[in-house]
């Protein structure tokens, strides 16, 4: 006799329609029954059981802490721009506070709950990590999704392949969400990927592929430099395109080209290039005030002006000059988004020769 079971309640169980369940049998007949019954219920147990794990065709679900329990403190707008590195401890505290202590709905398209883990049990101090692992379009306008979008204290957005942001929430109710969150006074994070995304341009990277500076600057306005438009519109970051893996990977020349394609047709003040290094975070206050936290000394943030890579012909490598670029350090201030730099830990001009870049002395 085939049978299906009610498993109890754990904090980060993840419940499937293919789960293998042992706890209680029920003979064949009621099956489709119970099945149904658990689809129409599963968002009722979600909030009533704390640490309930649920499962949706389009998405995995995972819970940590009580969904159900107040928010601590008061909640309070800010941005943590992270590099893509080892979260930096005081970063988070920041990040947490600023959630009141509260509910963080971390979203992503792949991998599974192991940031909810991180965040609710190793580093504690909030109520609740709850994971959306999106796996489509579709999953973006799920009522239970957008429920907890709308109630997060904060929100942080993974890693992962940015592409799948865009394809799964460009002009869906998620992005209409995050821009509400943030219009609300509400954190929001996003590290890796999930900074890549947050600006007013973004390098997309749809063609599957991660653009190396040494291609970008061959052909900037090639196929390869995948730039798109209108999906966040975050007041803090109108007019900066963003990067990650900053120093690391070697992304100044590629966030040169970003800038010159994304600037293309585009009316208005010169934009801005924010490039955090992988061990660095950028925390940004409400009125746009940000400071460094990182895990090495060396960890910062980098500055482009746009001013120069405007209004350039397509086609052919980047040749450019006077590209000014500003260091933001530990003991500096960043001022969004106006790109204004109080103590700025270095300030250099770049020259650009047919997709060769200098820094000029």
């Amino acid at each position: 006799m085939n049978s299906v079971s009610v498993m109890p309640p754990r904090t980060t169980q993840r419940l499937g329609r293919k789960t293998e369940m042992t706890s209680m049998t029920l003979p064949r007949r009621p099956i489709a029954l119970v099945r149904q019954l658990f689809r129409l219920l599963a968002p009722i147990l979600m909030l009533a059981l704390p640490g309930c794990a649920a499962f949706a065709q389009d998405y995995d679900h995972y819970v940590a802490g009580d969904l159900t329990a107040a928010t601590p403190g008061p909640v309070s707008g800010g941005l943590l721009l992270l590099g893509g590195g080892d979260r930096d401890d005081n970063a988070m505290r920041w990040f947490f506070a600023k959630a009141g202590h509260g509910h963080i709905v971390i979203l992503r398209a792949s991998y599974a709950g192991e940031i909810g883990e991180e965040f609710f049990r190793q580093r504690g101090g909030i109520a609740s990590a709850e994971t959306f692992v999106i796996k489509s379009r579709a999953a973006s306008t799920d009522a239970v999704l957008l429920d907890r979008l709308a109630k997060a204290d904060g929100i942080f957005i993974a890693g992962g392949d940015q592409s799948n942001y865009v394809r799964f929430w460009k002009g869906t109710p998620v992005a209409k969400a995050l821009d509400a969150h943030v219009a609300a006074g509400k954190p929001l994070s996003g590290t890796s990927a999930g900074l890549a995304m947050l600006g007013e341009r973004l390098y997309g990277a749809m063609d599957g592929g991660s653009l190396a500076s040494p291609e970008a600057l061959l052909d900037p306005f090639g196929p390869a430099n995948t730039i798109e438009a209108d999906f966040l519109h975050l007041a803090l970051l109108r007019g900066v395109v963003t990067d990650t893996h900053f120093k690391e990977r070697d992304r100044l020349g590629r966030l040169f080209a970003f800038l010159a394609k994304a600037q293309a047709g585009r009316a208005g003040a010169p934009m801005l290039g924010l490039g955090v290094d992988e061990s660095a975070g950028l925390a940004v206050e409400a009125d746009g005030s940000a400071r460094i936290y990182a895990t090495a000394p060396t960890g910062g943030a980098w500055l482009v002006e746009g001013e120069r890579l405007r209004e350039l012909k397509p086609g052919g490598p980047l040749s450019v000059t006077g590209v000014r670029v500003t260091g933001i350090g530990p003991e500096s201030v960043l001022h969004l988004p106006s790109g204004k730099v109080d103590r700025p830990s270095f300030v250099r001009d770049y020259a650009v020769e047919k997709g060769k870049m200098v820094e000029v002395k």
